[in-house]
């Protein structure tokens, strides 16, 4: 009897830009333990926490979205982006702006404590009478990983604007580099071996390369259907190919898997 697929875990993916001369977005690399994406290149994200999915959260969240799994997806992109990079898309409660570097500051220790689940995400709002800025994420992309992987995620990607004086530094962890870079840079990197970067992050980079500015990538986000995505294999004459739908919005739609 074959043995079923494991069911995806659900995940949130923050893909943090900024302009400089040219479009960047913040990504990190996985330490060589972490058991998926090790030692590759990734936008900072991760797991939703049980905690994401607090009903309490609702009185902390700015514009969140209606349906609670997609809301708890936006409170796990905007607490991992803090946790990963130290990006917190939060405002004081009573405030219309988003908090400034001198009081991240303040928040710093909240990021390991977090991270090792000595406080909830409701707990920490509650105490530092912040408001997750929910509208600052727009919706990009949801990849889930296909059955025949053993560690699977159900994962939707967000595009965020880095606030202008946040700094944005690795974990030290999980991660153990940062980098902001020009999608097509990571792209090319990618493509010559100097770096690793898994099917989904590639595909992500490469529709992200297309964009100019921050306000074409939200224009995008606002205008094009975000469709599920699983890749599939295919077996062909010239080896395995892993594929992915038509439909949604990328220009590679499969790849040539490496012989084993």
């Amino acid at each position: 009897m074959s043995e079923q697929p494991k069911a995806p875990v659900p995940a949130a993916t923050v893909v943090i830009l900024r302009e400089r001369q040219h479009l960047e977005t913040f990504m990190v690399v996985r330490h060589h333990q972490i058991d998926f994406a090790s030692g590759a290149l990734v936008f900072p994200g991760g797991k939703v926490d049980r905690g994401d999915f607090d009903p309490a959260l609702e009185s902390f969240l700015d514009r969140a979205h209606d349906e609670s799994t997609m809301r708890a997806m936006q409170v796990a992109a905007i607490r991992e982006s803090f946790e990963e990079c130290g990006v917190l898309l939060a405002r004081p409660l009573g405030s219309d702006n988003l908090i400034d570097a001198h009081r991240l500051n303040t928040l710093e220790p909240y990021r390991k404590q977090l991270n090792d689940g000595a406080i909830t995400i409701t707990e920490f709002l509650a105490r530092e009478r912040l408001r997750l800025a929910c509208d600052q994420l727009h919706h990009f992309a949801h990849w889930i990983t296909p059955p025949m992987v053993p560690k699977r995620f159900d994962t939707h990607f967000f595009l965020a604007a880095a606030p202008e004086d946040h700094l944005a530094v690795h974990d030290g962890h999980e991660n153990v580099d940062s980098v902001w870079i020009r999608p097509e840079a990571a792209v090319q990197a990618a493509r010559e071996g100097t770096r690793t970067v898994i099917f989904p992050t590639l595909r992500n980079l490469e529709r992200l390369s297309r964009f100019d500015s921050i306000a074409d990538a939200i224009a995008e986000c606002r205008q094009q259907a975000v469709i599920p995505i699983e890749p599939w294999t295919e077996k062909r004459a010239d080896g395995t190919w892993l594929c992915i739908p038509d439909n949604a919005g990328y220009d590679i739609r499969e790849e040539k898997m490496p012989s084993r």
